[in-house]
C-alpha cells in the first residue's frame, strides 16, 4: 500500500501510541493471525514484523539499562532498600488503609512519636570530652537547707550537665619560649630550662595518630589538611605528614600483621576487591613487580578488602596489589591453624574471589542476586517485585534472629521454618518462568533468574548451615574506606605507600567494628611500641587496655612485661 504525501507526512509528525504487548499477548496475536486465512507470505511479512518489534523494544531496554548501570559507576548507587526500589509496597498499602480507618486520636498518637536517633545527644556520648567538676560555691553535702531551714542537702548522684564545644585546628601546636641571657664581658648565654611537659619529640603520638586517623579513616589527603593547617595558623606540610605516618607505621606494624595471623583463624570469611591505583606498578615491568613474564598480561591493581568473624571479634583487612581477592584470600589461609574446621566463605560468584589451593563452604551474596532485579525493574516492575518482596521478607527475618541474639543454630532453625518455605516458593516461581517461556530468553530478567537458579545452592547457604551470612554487604561496606581513598588522593604512589595504607585503614576500621575508639589505640600502639613487637598478640584492639592495665600494676603474673 502506497501513501500519499499528505498522508505519509502525517503519519510522520503523529507519534505513534504506544502498546504495551507482554509474551501471552504476542503469543495469542500470532495464533489469531494462524487462524485466519492469510496467504503464506503475507503472515511471513506480519509473523517478521512482530519479530522485528520485539527484538527492538528489547534493544532499547538493554540500551536503558547499560545507561542506567554506567551513572551508577560515575554518580555511585543510590540506596537499595525496598521502600526505594519499590515505593510503596502492597504491605505498607494495606498498613496505611488499615491506619485511616481508625479513631483520629489513635492516628495523633502515631505521629507524635519520635523516630530513635533523631535527639540530641546525651553528656555521655562525650567520651572524649574534658571533665570538669564544679563545687558548689556555699553548700556542702550534709548542710542545713537555706530555704526551709528543716532538712539537710545531699549530693546527687547525677548532677546537672552543661556541655559547651569550640573549634580548634585538627593539630594543635604550643611554642615555649626560652628567657635568655648574655654576658657582656665572657658572651656565655644561659637559657631558661624547658618544662618537663615540653618533651623530646616535635610531633608527639596524638599527631600521629590523628593524621593516620584523617588520611586514612576519614580519606582526608595530605595537601587538604596542609591547606586546612596552613590557614588556621599551624602550618603541616605534606611531605611531613608523610614522615609521621611511614614512622608510626614502623612501631605498629607487628599489630598489623598480628590481626592478619588471627583474622586466618576466623569462622566466617568475607571477601571482595575493589580497584585501586599504584602509581609504580602501573609504569613498572614484569620482573620489577615480582611476577612471571607468562603473566604479564594482568595490568589491574585491586584493593581486596577481607572480613573475619569468630564470636564477637570482627577483623578487616585490606591488601592492595596486583592480586585478587581470591588470590589473597589463599595467602591469608595458609596461616590457618590445620586442625579447624573450614572456614564459611562469603563472597559473590565471580571466580577470582576463590581461594585456589584451600576449600571453604561457599556462599554467595543474596544481595547480588537481588540487585540483578532491582536493575530491571523499570522494565519488568510486576516479576521483580514479587522477587524482591520474597526477599524483604527473608530480611526480616534475619534482623529478627540478631534482636533476639540467637545463637548460630536457634538463627538456623528459625530460617528453616520461616524463611525456607519463601525461597522454596521463590524457587518454583524462577523455574516456572523459564520453564513456561513467560520470559524472552535473551532478556535482562531471563538473565537475572539463570544468575539466581544457577547459584541457588550457594545463595541458600543460611539455609543449612549455621551461622552462615545472607550477603556480602559488611566487606562492602568496609572497601567503602579504600573507595574513599581512592575518591579523594586518587592513587598511592608506591608499594611501600599501599603496604601503609593498608596497615592503617585495617587496624582503624577493625577499632571500629569491634567498637574500639581509634585514636586512643593509636596512641597506645605508640607508646607501647616495645611491648607490641614483644607481645603483639596482647595488644589487639580488644584487648590492650587489659593490657595497659596490668602494665601499669605491675602484675607479676604477666611474666613476658
Amino acid at each position: 500500500m502506497r501513501y500519499s504525501t499528505k498522508n505519509f507526512h502525517s503519519h510522520k509528525t503523529d507519534p505513534p501510541k504506544r502498546i504495551e504487548l507482554n509474551t501471552q499477548e504476542v503469543d495469542g496475536l500470532r495464533k489469531r493471525l494462524a487462524a485466519r486465512s492469510l496467504e503464506e507470505a503475507d503472515y511471513l511479512i506480519i509473523e517478521g514484523m512482530i519479530e522485528t518489534i520485539l527484538f527492538l523494544s528489547q534493544a532499547l531496554e538493554e540500551k536503558s539499562l547499560s545507561i542506567k548501570r554506567l551513572l551508577q559507576r560515575i554518580f555511585g548507587i543510590r540506596t537499595e532498600s525496598s521502600k526505594n526500589v519499590l515505593g510503596t509496597s502492597r504491605a505498607d498499602k494495606e498498613n496505611s488503609s488499615s491506619k485511616t480507618q481508625e479513631p483520629s486520636d489513635t492516628t495523633s498518637d502515631v505521629h507524635d512519636t519520635k523516630r530513635k536517633g533523631h535527639g540530641r545527644n546525651g553528656a555521655n556520648t562525650y567520651s572524649g570530652a574534658e571533665r570538669t567538676f564544679v563545687s558548689h560555691p556555699t553548700l556542702q553535702s550534709g548542710d542545713p537547707c537555706p530555704l526551709c531551714f528543716k532538712g539537710k542537702v545531699y549530693r546527687i548522684k547525677r548532677p546537672k550537665v552543661v556541655v559547651r564545644i569550640v573549634g580548634r585546628a585538627p593539630l594543635q601546636a604550643k611554642v615555649w619560649e626560652l628567657e635568655s641571657l648574655r654576658c657582656n664581658l665572657c658572651g656565655e648565654v644561659f637559657s631558661a630550662q624547658a618544662p618537663r611537659e615540653v618533651g623530646e619529640e616535635k610531633y608527639d603520638e596524638t599527631c600521629g595518630a590523628i593524621i593516620c586517623l584523617l588520611k586514612y579513616g576519614s580519606g582526608f589527603p595530605f595537601y587538604r589538611l596542609e591547606g586546612l593547617q596552613k590557614a588556621l595558623g599551624i602550618p603541616l606540610p605534606a611531605s611531613t605528614q608523610w614522615e609521621i605516618v611511614e614512622g608510626v607505621a614502623d612501631k605498629i606494624y607487628p599489630a598489623y600483621e598480628e590481626l592478619i595471623r588471627q583474622a586466618a583463624q576466623g569462622e566466617i570469611l568475607h571477601n571482595d576487591d575493589t580497584v585501586m591505583r599504584v602509581l609504580a606498578l602501573a609504569n613498572s615491568t614484569p620482573d620489577q613487580q615480582g611476577r612471571d613474564k607468562k603473566d604479564s598480561s594482568r595490568k589491574g591493581v585491586f584493593t581486596t578488602g577481607i572480613l573475619s568473624i569468630k564470636g564477637e571479634q570482627k577483623i578487616a583487612l585490606f591488601f592492595t596489589g596486583q592480586k585478587h581477592a581470591g588470590e589473597n584470600l589463599n595467602d591469608l589461609l595458609e596461616k590457618r591453624r590445620p586442625d579447624l574446621p573450614l572456614p564459611i566463605q562469603m563472597c559473590d560468584a565471580l571466580s577470582r574471589n576463590l581461594p585456589g589451593n584451600f576449600l571453604t563452604i561457599l556462599a554467595n551474596c543474596l544481595s547480588h542476586a537481588r540487585r540483578n532485579f532491582t536493575d530491571v525493574i523499570s522494565c519488568f516492575p510486576d516479576e521483580c517485585r514479587y522477587v524482591i518482596e520474597i526477599l524483604a521478607q527473608v530480611y526480616r527475618h534475619d534482623e529478627i534472629a540478631k534482636e533476639e541474639n540467637m545463637s548460630p543454630d536457634e538463627r538456623l532453625k528459625f530460617h528453616q521454618e520461616k524463611s525456607g518455605p519463601l525461597m522454596e516458593e521463590l524457587k518454583k516461581w524462577l523455574q516456572d518462568q523459564i520453564e513456561g517461556k513467560k520470559v524472552e530468553p535473551n532478556s535482562s530478567l531471563r538473565e537475572a533468574i539463570s544468575y539466581m537458579l544457577k547459584h541457588w545452592d550457594k545463595l541458600t547457604l543460611f539455609l543449612r548451615v549455621p551461622g552462615a551470612p545472607l550477603d556480602n554487604n559488611i566487606v562492602e561496606q568496609a572497601l567503602k574506606r579504600a573507595i574513599l581513598h581512592r575518591k579523594n588522593s586518587l592513587f598511592y604512589k608506591t608499594q611501600h605507600g599501599a603496604y601503609i595504607g593498608d596497615c592503617h585503614m585495617s587496624l582503624i576500621y577493625t577499632c571500629y567494628l569491634n567498637k574500639v575508639n581509634p585514636f586512643d589505640y593509636l596512641v597506645a600502639l605508640q607508646k607501647y611500641s616495645h611491648y607490641v613487637f614483644k607481645n603483639p598478640h596482647l595488644w589487639m584492639p580488644w584487648n590492650y587496655q587489659s593490657t595497659m592495665r596490668r602494665l601499669h600494676l605491675h602484675d607479676p603474673t604477666d611474666s613476658e612485661n
